[in-house]
């Protein structure tokens, strides 16, 4: 087999370094992919820790992959090689389970992720099933598409399946890699977005993003500042703060929705009073599958949506994820490889 460059984790916490590993063919339903572009996510660092179950080490991280396609395995139809692609968290599904068969693919019981279930795209070249593809429009770069396919479709479906109509109050908790693009997403999509983050140094930042209304969470009652607007109709907690999730819940208008998508291990202190009467919802959002990545990016080329990008080249993997690790990021790290 031959030997692609690629970024190796020899262990749980070791550090990222760059090496080759064999790749092979394109089997049965699978496809090459030349990797141009890999964003860095912060839910890489559990396949780095080893906390992803079933991993085999050396792990190559990475789910946020915009390239070219270079190889077709046997039965693939619908893609050429030349094809640009991107491959996010869910990069396959088997079509044969239940939640398959009615046409829930974010829930396959043997879904697919890079870096777990085969390496991901801190690489050279990948081999990817070709399930997992989703078709990167004319016009965007693979650094741009790149976060799409995990920051971008997790924000993107989860205000579309929120339940918010145009003109509608729709508030952003945190304004990161998934905050920024969630309030650009919600801006463009017709809401009376709210911006809410911590200090008042983001005000301007907010309003250039789109947001109507601008929060400071370190000085202001959020929950009382929404409802004195109205309440919110969705409430989108991208930040990994369950304390800051938790404090939104009050601005909920009747029958609104708290729909989780930043990751954090602590619990959020909500009582059942706070959701029975005003018969509120608090619920997660997974990211998405292809057809939803390419609906992502379809509507990020259509509206002017991009991600703030720093580039960094796959060389340097050690200190970018590094400088994810110590939220220096402005506001999502994407390595390229040159290709």
């Amino acid at each position: 087999m031959p030997l692609v460059r690629s970024v190796l984790v020899d262990a749980p916490s070791s550090s990222l370094r760059l090496g080759e590993r064999e790749l092979p063919e394109p089997g049965p339903g699978e496809v090459g992919v030349t990797v141009e572009a890999c964003g860095i996510c912060h839910s890489d660092n559990a396949f780095v820790a080893g906390l992803m179950p079933d991993l085999t080490f050396p792990v190559t991280p990475g789910h946020e992959i915009a390239g070219r396609i270079n190889a077709l395995g046997a039965g693939v139809r619908g893609w050429q090689v030349g094809d640009r692609v991107a491959v996010g968290w869910f990069g396959g599904y088997c079509t044969l389970c239940t939640a398959c068969r009615r046409g829930d693919f974010v829930h396959c019981e043997y879904a697919q992720t890079p870096g777990r279930s085969y390496p991901g795209g801190y690489a050279h070249a990948v081999v990817v099933p070709a399930t997992g593809l989703a078709r990167i429009p004319d016009g965007m770069s693979a650094v741009q598409a790149a976060p799409m396919a995990c920051a971008g479709v997790t924000v993107f479906g989860a205000l579309r399946a929120g339940g918010a109509r145009p003109g509608d109050v729709v508030a952003v908790v945190g304004l990161g890699g998934l905050g920024h693009l969630a309030v650009q997403f919600a801006a463009k999509s017709g809401f009376d977005t709210v911006a809410i983050a911590r200090g008042p140094g983001k005000a301007e930042f907010a309003t250039r993003l789109g947001a109507r209304r601008y929060l400071d969470s370190t000085d202001q009652d959020v929950a009382a500042e929404l409802r004195r607007i109205g309440g919110a109709k969705l409430v989108l907690a991208t930040a990994a703060d369950s304390a800051a999730m938790a404090r939104a819940v009050d601005g909920l208008a009747p029958n609104g929705r708290l729909a989780v998508v930043g990751i954090s291990f602590e619990p959020m202190q909500i009582s059942p009073l706070q959701l029975i009467t005003p018969a509120r919802t608090v619920y997660g959002h997974p990211a998405g599958a292809p057809i939803d990545v390419e609906d992502t990016m379809a509507f990020a080329a259509l509206t002017g949506v991009t991600a703030m990008v720093e580039e960094m080249p796959l060389e340097e993997v050690e200190q970018a994820f590094q400088r994810m690790i110590a939220n220096e990021a402005r506001f999502r790290i994407v390595l390229t490889t040159g290709a």
